[in-house]
C-alpha cells in the first residue's frame, strides 16, 4: 500500500519535507570529500580542544582561586571561576572556527563545519544550565528557552521557525500580536521579572542596613524602590512586545475612572499607607492595639493593609485606613517605655510603713526593671475584707505579653520578698454569727 502524502494534513507534509531535505544533505555530504575534510577538521578541533583544556583549567582554577578572602575581587574571582565548565565547548568553538576559515578558502564551501560550530555552541548553552545556573527560577528558564532555542539553531531551523512564528497572528479583540511578540514577551517578562525581585531583594538588603533612618522611612524607601523598579520593568515588557505606550494614556484614565467609583477603599488605603510609612505613627516591630480591641505586633506593611501577629500565633489583616481614621495605641512606638503595675495584699498585722521600702527594693533587682523616667514606686491602695491592698507601679522598655513576663516576675519578687520579711499574705476570712440556741439531732 503506498502512503499517500497530499492526502496528510499540512504539518505532516512540511515535516516530511523537512526530513526529505535532511535525508539529502546527508548523502550529500556522505559523497563529498569537501565533507569528509570538514569531518575531519570538526576531530581535530574537539581533540585539540579537549588537550588545552586539560593543561588550562587546573591551572585557571588555582588562578582565580581566591581562598578564605571575602573581598569584593574574590568574589569576582569566584564568579569567573564558575564558569569554567564552558571552557571545552567555547575551544572547540574556536578552534572550528578557525577551521572553517581554512576550508572555506580551500573549498568554497563549510557547510559541515559550521554544522559543527553550531553543535559546540549548543553543548556549551547545555553546560550552562546543567552545571553553572544555581537559581531555581533561572536553571528553569534555560531548560525550556535556551536549550531548545540552542537545538534549533544547532539544526540550522532558527530563521525558519522565527519566520513562522512572526507570520502567525493571534488576534485578541481589535489587538493582534504574533507568537514571536508573544514568545518574545514572554521570555522578555521572565528575565525582567527575575531581575526585579534580584535588584528589589538587593535593594531591600541595601535600606535595612541603613540603621539611621527610622523604619518608617526605610519602610517607605522599600515601597518606592520596589514600585521603581516593577514599573521600568513593566515599560520595558511593552516595549520589547511592541506595545504602543501611547496607548497606556487611555488606560491610565481607566484606572482614574475605576478609582473614583469602585476602588475607593483601595485607593484610600494606599494612601493612608503611604501617609503611616512617612509620619512613622505605627512600623514593623511595634506592639499596637486598635480601637476594636485587636492587638498584635506589626509584622508586615502592604500598599493596602498591615498585618498583626497576635501572642496566640492568629494573624490579623487590617486596613490602612484603620490606623489613620480611629483611635490606635501604640505601645512601642519609637522606643518608649511602658508602664505596669503589680497588686497584692499583705494582712492587718503588717507594720505597713516598712512594706515600700522592701518592695521597691525587690522590684529593682529586676534587670529590665528602668529608673527613667521613674524608679519602682509601691503605694497604698485601700484597706481590704481580708488585708491591706498595695500596687507596686515599674517601667520596662517593652510589652507585658508573648515572651516578656514583666508582670509575673514582679510578682514572684514581692512574693520572695513578703517571705523573706515574714509579712503574712492574707486570704480571704468570713465570720459567721449563729443566733439562737444550737440543737442536737438525736436519733
Amino acid at each position: 500500500m503506498e502512503f499517500d502524502l497530499e492526502s496528510q494534513p499540512e504539518i505532516v507534509q512540511t515535516i516530511a519535507g523537512y526530513a526529505v531535505q535532511g535525508y539529502e544533505l546527508a548523502l550529500s555530504w556522505l559523497l563529498s570529500p569537501a565533507a569528509w575534510s570538514q569531518f575531519g577538521l570538526l576531530i581535530v578541533a574537539y581533540v585539540a580542544a579537549v588537550l588545552v583544556t586539560r593543561r588550562m583549567r587546573p591551572a585557571l582554577a588555582r588562578l582565580l582561586d581566591p581562598g578564605a578572602s571575602d573581598s569584593i575581587i574574590a568574589q569576582s574571582r569566584r564568579f569567573v571561576a564558575q564558569f569554567l565548565p564552558l571552557l571545552l565547548p567555547l575551544m572547540a568553538y574556536a578552534f572550528t572556527g578557525i577551521g572553517e576559515t581554512v576550508v572555506r578558502s580551500i573549498f568554497d564551501s563549510g557547510a559541515v563545519i559550521a554544522f559543527g560550530k553550531r553543535v559546540f555552541l549548543f553543548l556549551a548553552a547545555r553546560a550552562l544550565v546543567r552545571d553553572i545556573i544555581k537559581d531555581p527560577f533561572l536553571r528553569l528558564l534555560g531548560r525550556v528557552v535556551l536549550v531548545p532555542v540552542a537545538a534549533i539553531y544547532a539544526l540550522g531551523l532558527l530563521d525558519t521557525v522565527s519566520e513562522l512564528l512572526t507570520e502567525t497572528v493571534v488576534g485578541l479583540g481589535n489587538i493582534q500580536f504574533s507568537l514571536m511578540s508573544i514568545v518574545r514577551g514572554l521570555i522578555a517578562g521572565s528575565i525582567l521579572f527575575w531581575l526585579g525581585q534580584w535588584s528589589n531583594k538587593q535593594s531591600a538588603t541595601l535600606i535595612e542596613q541603613q540603621d539611621q533612618m527610622r523604619p518608617s522611612i526605610r519602610q517607605l524607601l522599600l515601597k518606592a524602590v520596589e514600585f521603581s523598579i516593577f514599573g521600568v520593568a513593566f515599560l520595558l515588557l511593552m516595549n520589547i512586545m511592541g506595545v504602543n505606550l501611547s496607548a497606556l494614556a487611555v488606560i491610565g484614565g481607566a484606572i482614574g475612572v475605576g478609582l473614583g467609583f469602585g476602588l475607593q477603599k483601595i485607593a484610600s488605603n494606599f494612601i493612608s499607607g503611604v501617609i503611616l510609612l512617612i509620619e512613622g505613627q505605627a512600623t514593623v516591630g511595634d506592639y499596637v492595639e486598635l480601637d476594636g480591641g485587636e492587638a498584635g505586633i506589626i509584622v508586615k506593611m502592604t500598599a493596602r493593609a498591615a498585618i498583626l501577629e497576635t501572642y496566640d500565633g492568629r494573624w490579623i489583616v487590617v486596613p490602612n485606613e484603620d490606623f489613620i481614621t480611629t483611635r490606635v495605641v501604640n505601645y512601642s512606638d519609637s522606643g518608649s517605655a511602658n508602664r505596669y503595675e503589680a497588686p497584692f495584699s499583705v494582712s492587718y498585722d503588717t507594720d505597713i510603713n516598712t512594706i515600700p521600702d522592701i518592695i521597691e527594693a525587690a522590684v529593682a533587682k529586676h534587670p529590665e526593671v528602668l529608673n527613667e523616667p521613674y524608679p519602682p514606686d509601691c503605694e497604698l491602695r485601700g484597706f481590704g475584707d481580708s488585708g491591706i491592698d498595695f500596687a507596686v507601679e515599674f517601667w520596662v522598655n517593652g510589652v507585658d505579653d508573648g515572651p516578656n513576663k514583666y508582670t509575673s516576675d514582679v510578682l514572684f519578687l514581692i512574693w520572695n520578698a513578703l517571705k523573706d520579711n515574714d509579712i503574712t499574705i492574707p486570704y480571704p476570712h468570713r465570720t459567721i454569727e449563729v443566733s439562737g440556741e444550737l440543737r442536737t439531732r438525736t436519733e
